[in-house]
């Protein structure tokens, strides 16, 4: 599995990017964490960006406060929507956004499928979650290696 992780201010361009791919029938939501659904278990791009926004408290001074992260399968792996769950959770435990709210997205666009993580990199106190580039990066690799994801 290989992960590749980006930061930005946009959350409303990182939220819509993945669902306009939903809205295209190139995707799916497999997993709202710590976010409102509605009676079905389901979100949509506003529900989604008002729960986050909500969340982003206004006295803050990181300008990044946006995780976006794309976990791509070896080709050769099918992976089912329960365990590709279960690695984003585990996944997001490890590099310590656990308790951070996350949406989950299963990408079909392409002919590998992958999923994409979008998650706040601020805490509710306003501090930003350890997370400098080099480090993160070093400990996404551990957390898919060392646990044969």
């Amino acid at each position: 599995m290989v992960a590749k992780i980006s930061s930005t201010s946009n959350l409303g361009g990182a939220l819509g990017y993945n669902f306009h791919k939903v809205e295209a029938g190139e995707a799916k939501v497999l997993l709202v964490s710590g976010m409102s659904v509605d009676n079905n278990g389901n979100t949509d791009m506003n529900r989604a960006l008002e729960d986050m926004q909500r969340l982003l408290p206004s006295f803050m001074r990181t300008k990044k406060t946006v995780f976006h992260a794309s976990l791509n399968p070896h080709p050769d792996d099918k992976l089912s929507d329960e365990e590709l769950r279960d690695i984003a959770a585990y996944y997001m435990e490890k590099m310590g956004y656990g308790s951070q709210p996350f949406i989950v997205f299963k990408h079909s666009d392409i002919e590998r499928e992958h999923i994409h993580i979008v998650s706040l990199r601020v805490d509710s106190n306003g501090r930003k979650i350890n997370d400098t580039s080099s480090d993160e990066a070093i400990r996404s690799v551990k957390r898919l290696k060392g646990n044969g994801i």
